[in-house]
C-alpha cells in the first residue's frame, strides 16, 4: 500500500520535472522577456513571452522562427530597394547657392550679335553717365585736355602708355563708382549706414585713381615742363 502511494506521488513529480526540462530546452532565450525586447528592436512580431512553469510546444517555436525569417527577408528587401533606387533630391530653394540661376532673356545672344548688343549697351552707359553724373563730365573734360597732351609730349613709349592709362583709369573708376551708387539707390533711397559706407568707398577709389594720375603726370611730364619754363624765362631775359 505504501509502495503504491509513493509511486503515485512520484509520478506527478517526474512529469512536472520532464515538463520543466522540455520548456528549458525549447526556450531559445535566457530571460522570459527577451523575445519581447527583440520584438521592440526590429519591429517584427515574435512569440509571446513564456514564463516558468508554462509548457512550450514545437508549433509556437516554429512559428516564431518563421516570423523572424519573414521579418529579416522584408528588412533585407527594403535595404536593397533603398540601395538600388536613386536618391530623390529635394528641389533647391531660390536662396540656395547651389540652385541654378533663373533664365535671363538678355543672355541669349551669341557671337557677333552679342558683341553688337554689348556695344549698344556700352554707348547707352556713356550717355547716361554724361547726362546724369556731373563728376564724370568734369573728369571727361579733363581727359579731353590730357589725352592729346599725352600723345604729343616727347616721352618714351612706355611713359606715354602710363600717361594715357592713368587718365583712362580715372574714367573707369568713376564709371564703377556711378554704377555702385545707382545700384544702392535702386535698393533704397533712405539713409543707411551701409549705403553711406559703400558710396564713401567708391569715392575713395576715385580719389586714389586721381592721385595715381596726378603722380604719373607729375613724375613723367613735370621735368619737361620745368625745362620748358626755364628755357622760356631765359629767352625772355
Amino acid at each position: 500500500m505504501q509502495t503504491r502511494q509513493s509511486n503515485a506521488l512520484r509520478a506527478p513529480q517526474e512529469s512536472l520535472r520532464d515538463a520543466k526540462t522540455a520548456v528549458s530546452d525549447a526556450e531559445p532565450y535566457g530571460e522570459p522577456f527577451d523575445d519581447v525586447h527583440d520584438m521592440h528592436e526590429d519591429g517584427a512580431p515574435r512569440a509571446r513571452a513564456r514564463y516558468a512553469g508554462e509548457s512550450s510546444s514545437a508549433p509556437v517555436s516554429a512559428m516564431s522562427s518563421t516570423t523572424r525569417d519573414a521579418a529579416q527577408a522584408r528588412e533585407d528587401a527594403l535595404n536593397g530597394a533603398k540601395t538600388d533606387a536613386p536618391e530623390s533630391l529635394e528641389p533647391l530653394g531660390p536662396d540656395d547657392p547651389l540652385a541654378p540661376l533663373p533664365f535671363n532673356p538678355y543672355k541669349g545672344n551669341r557671337g557677333i550679335t552679342r558683341a553688337w548688343h554689348a556695344m549698344k549697351n556700352s554707348f547707352a552707359g556713356f550717355r547716361v553717365a554724361i547726362r546724369e553724373e556731373s563728376a564724370f563730365r568734369q573728369e571727361l573734360t579733363l581727359a579731353a585736355i590730357l589725352l592729346p597732351c599725352g600723345v604729343l609730349v616727347p616721352v618714351e613709349p612706355v611713359s606715354r602708355v602710363l600717361l594715357l592709362g592713368s587718365v583712362f583709369l580715372v574714367l573707369i573708376v568713376e564709371l564703377l563708382n556711378s554704377s555702385v551708387e545707382a545700384a544702392i539707390d535702386r535698393i533704397s533711397l533712405e539713409r543707411h549706414e551701409l549705403s553711406r559706407r559703400a558710396k564713401d568707398l567708391g569715392s575713395a577709389a576715385v580719389m586714389v585713381a586721381l592721385f595715381i594720375c596726378v603722380m604719373t603726370w607729375g613724375l613723367l611730364v613735370g621735368p619737361l615742363v620745368v625745362h620748358w619754363v626755364s628755357g622760356w624765362v631765359r629767352a625772355m631775359q
